[in-house]
């Protein structure tokens, strides 16, 4: 009933009913049909007033709240005509060059694989492993100042020293090719170096004793195969290492001694001018002086008999005799060079003898040359005792008056009286032995 109530109502208006009908007319349309006509007529045109006049109110109301919206609202719907079309345009270019993209990230992602060799990933590799191992480097650089540190700290520290030179190089044994070890290595040596050089210069003490000249040699003996490879010393050889610092300790201990010879300079120039003296009075007149030159030579016979005896018991101490393995002399035409002290004691005595023969013969007074050259006997058995006895050299030095005689009558007498001590010894022996019986 309403359905065709509403499609009459169309064509009366001059509408073409739609082919599905809305739902709010036809329940409009079915509420009015079941009224009366009295209420059609008076009732409903009130409610439809009322109601009309509420649409008005809501409308004047949400267009006071929501006009400004609408108004926008309107404005952008306007420029949709304009925006759709650049939006297609947009997209359709998208669309083209998602291709040229796809491309493009497979190319970069072939460019920088992990796989490829790529310099600039390879840099930023080195990057992120110098990164991850800083802490690593720069414990490496801190190498050369600590041993640098532990050399010059106070007392020096050489064993720590030696330890950390030896990490150095078999860090440069493991990485020769890397700069930065390298110039590590570099820095290494010369702090060894200088460590060699205050080894050596300790070694020139004038109070050396055999404790700290043991010490000295044994890290000495350490530090000379590295220095091996950085100066011209011998870097194979046991036997060529030891006459090496064989050879460094007897030059630094002659060194020595020559200096506290030096030390008698003002005493050496006494003498020089009593010789001049001498010589200016002439052979024919008789001389009595010689007491400065008696002093000078005193002296220097003392410095030298205790020095001479220090510096060769010291050497072989601290050097053991070198020998063939099986007890035997080679037959090898081309020998090892002989120890260094085999030719020390002969530059020793060489350096005596020119003494004597230069201010000798300045002393005439009988007893001092006795006493001198008494002095001079125990220098040669001083020396005796450790294989360098010069006394056979004694008799043919030319030092003034009847050398040959004078010799001999102080080699008697020293015999005298060494035979002499020797009963004395045997005689208290003796009579240790009867009273402990």
């Amino acid at each position: 009933m309403a359905e065709l109530l509403y499609e009459l109502l169309l064509r009366t208006e001059g509408l073409e009913p739609p082919t599905k009908a809305d739902a709010a007319p036809l329940q409009y349309l079915s509420k009015l049909a079941g009224q009366s006509l009295e209420s059609l007529q008076t009732t409903e045109p009130r409610s439809l007033s009322q109601a009309s006049h509420s649409l008005q109110l809501s409308l004047q109301s949400l267009s006071k709240k929501s006009h400004q919206s609408i108004i926008e609202a309107a404005d952008r719907h306007a420029t949709l005509q304009k925006s759709l079309p650049a939006l297609a345009a947009n997209a359709a270019e998208l669309r083209n060059a998602i291709s040229c993209l796809d491309q493009e990230a497979v190319r970069f992602s072939t460019t920088y694989h992990k796989s490829s060799d790529n310099e600039l990933l390879a840099r930023r590799r080195k990057t992120l492993l110098l990164a991850r191992n800083m802490e690593r480097v720069v414990d490496v650089l801190e190498l050369p100042p600590l041993i640098a540190s532990s050399i010059s700290s106070s007392p020096p520290n050489y064993s720590s020293a030696l330890d950390l030179s030896g990490h150095v190089r078999r860090l440069h044994a493991l990485y020769p090719d890397s700069a930065l070890v390298t110039s590590i290595s570099a820095e290494a040596d010369e702090a060894m170096r200088t460590m060699a050089a205050d080894l050596i210069r300790s070694l020139k003490a004038p109070n050396l004793k055999l404790a700290a000249s043991l010490r000295t040699i044994s890290w000495l003996r350490r530090l000379l195969p590295d220095l091996a490879s950085t100066a011209a010393l011998p870097a194979n050889g046991h036997d060529a290492q030891e006459r090496v610092l064989g050879a460094f300790f007897l030059i630094c201990r002659l060194a020595t001694l020559v200096t506290m010879l030096e030390a008698l300079e003002p005493l050496r120039e006494l003498a020089d001018q009593e010789k001049a003296r001498q010589r200016s009075i002439g052979s024919g007149n008789a001389w009595s002086g010689g007491q400065q030159t008696e002093r000078y030579l005193k002296r220097y016979l003392e410095i030298f008999r205790e020095q001479s005896f220090a510096i060769v018991s010291m050497f072989r101490s601290i050097f053991s005799p070198t020998a063939p393995a099986d007890g035997r002399k080679s037959d090898d035409t081309f020998e090892p060079p002989p120890s260094p002290l085999s030719t020390f004691p002969l530059h020793l005595v060489d350096m005596l003898l020119e003494t004597l023969r230069a201010y000798l013969p300045t002393v005439k007074d009988q007893a001092s040359r006795d006493s001198l050259l008494t002095q001079v006997l125990y220098c040669a058995g001083s020396l005796g005792r450790l294989g360098g006895d010069f006394g056979l050299f004694l008799s043919g030095l030319d030092i003034g008056g009847q050398t040959k005689d004078e010799w001999a009558d102080i080699v008697r007498r020293h015999r005298l009286l060494a035979g002499r001590l020797e009963s004395i010894v045997g005689e208290q022996k003796e009579k240790t032995m009867h009273i402990k019986a």
